[in-house]
């Protein structure tokens, strides 16, 4: 703008002007000359206003030519803008605040070409005949998860190992993940169970090597992440084995080579698979007959986060949590599955849970990085998205488990893009 000011300084405006005026003035005066020498008749007069029209013309072509030539690089003042790009990155983004959303470029595979789909968990192969639970997808209110790509993933997990720990909910995202990065696998064949083992719910290790790309994705069955023993000497008779909350399992020796590790555990810590099967909680010898369950799982997370952070290098592995999965049990004994076509509009207050909320305090005061998978709240709205009838036994409901593809796809999804994020 200096550079365009001091042009208009250097040149003479004023004697521009003067010199069009001048020019304007004699093509006047020779047009009248010739009117009035040759041509007597008034029609000839009209060529004065031709002549006229066409010097203004001239003069309206100068001034634009000299504005041009004073002002060449100089635009109008139209503001422009960019459309906004998503500010929130997915790693500190709140993924829990948002809702399902249709989308009919799910499912991300198909569990019948999936070999490491569990038949379980398979709802379409087990005889499911609506499709609208796997259009589904989870979009956070604050930001958007970016969309899967199989192939990209696999390159930026080359040479790593994953290993995720817990429960049956721990397996059917475990089958997820494998499922969802074989869908960029050329070769089937280059994918398969390290101990040539089938995916059954009885074995408590299970080991998947992409041989392409130097990855494994490791499960194992831990369902209560602590130490389960034996009953101590002269324990009552209803003892019939016990839980040693100090301890944590001993197969977590094989959880700390690893790159990414997954950890959930819930569903187990109830009535019904502990004191019903004569199961209690120890603390060193001392038997804790009378200790809640509720008391229990938070002194089992308090063992459970004193390992990570003594144990487990978070400079190398990335350490995350799982929540609670919300089931659908109705009833009033909580007993009966009914399995909608569409998910719930709202959560009916299925989006918190006690177990959710005391691994969110335990992780919160933690002394190494530790992510949470908050998942509670929007499996809350899924009612449409579990096994139902369509599992291994069609006698015996199940509102627990999901159909695969299906919900578990999304915790996978989430994992992911966080894992990206936080290498980017």
């Amino acid at each position: 703008m200096w550079e365009v000011m001091e042009v208009v300084r250097s040149f003479n405006v004023e004697e521009l002007f003067r010199n069009l005026r001048l020019f304007y003035t004699r093509v006047l005066s020779v047009g009248d000359g010739i009117i009035k020498r040759y041509c007597k008749i008034w029609v000839f007069q009209s060529i004065n206003v031709v002549i006229g029209i066409g010097s203004l013309l001239s003069f309206l072509f100068a001034i634009t030519c000299a504005y041009l030539y004073l002002f060449p690089s100089v635009q109008p003042a139209i503001p422009s803008y960019e459309i906004p790009k998503a500010v929130i990155s997915v790693a500190k983004c709140n993924v829990a605040d948002g809702k399902w959303i249709q989308d009919q470029t799910y499912p991300l595979y198909n569990a019948s070409q999936c070999p490491f789909a569990e038949r379980g968990f398979s709802c379409l192969v087990n005889g499911r005949r609506d499709r609208g639970y796997e259009k589904w997808r989870w979009k956070p209110k604050n930001c958007e998860i970016p969309r899967f790509n199989a192939r990209d993933i696999l390159i930026k997990l080359s040479g790593k190992r994953v290993v995720l720990v817990g429960d049956s909910l721990s397996r059917t995202q475990w089958e997820s993940l494998i499922c969802m990065l074989m869908t960029g696998v050329d070769d089937n064949r280059s994918v398969y169970e390290v101990n040539g083992n089938k995916i059954t719910k009885q074995i408590r290790f299970l080991g998947v090597w992409f041989s392409t790309y130097n990855l494994r994705i490791d499960f194992y069955r831990s369902v209560f992440l602590v130490q389960p023993s034996s009953a101590p000497r002269r324990s009552p008779k209803r003892v019939k084995s016990t839980l040693r909350l100090d301890l944590l399992d001993d197969i977590s020796r094989e959880w700390i080579d690893s790159d990414v590790l997954i950890f959930n555990s819930g569903h187990w810590w109830t009535p019904t698979k502990l004191f019903e099967m004569g199961c209690y909680f120890q603390v060193g010898k001392s038997l804790k007959l009378g200790m809640p369950i509720k008391t229990a799982f938070k002194k089992a997370l308090s063992t459970w986060a004193s390992w990570v952070e003594t144990t487990i290098n978070t400079n190398r592995t990335s350490v995350f949590f799982r929540t609670f999965e919300s089931s659908h049990w109705g009833g009033k004994n909580r007993n009966t599955c009914k399995v909608t076509r569409h998910p719930w509009s709202n959560t009916r207050g299925h989006e918190r849970s006690s177990i959710s909320d005391n691994i969110i305090k335990v992780v919160k005061k933690m002394r190494v990085p530790v992510k949470l998978l908050h998942v509670t709240r929007m499996g809350a709205f899924r009612s449409d998205g579990h096994v139902g009838s369509w599992g291994d036994n069609p006698s015996v409901s199940d509102c627990s488990h999901w159909c695969l593809p299906g919900v578990p796809d999304m915790w996978n999804e989430i994992l992911l893009s966080t894992l990206l994020a936080d290498h980017e």
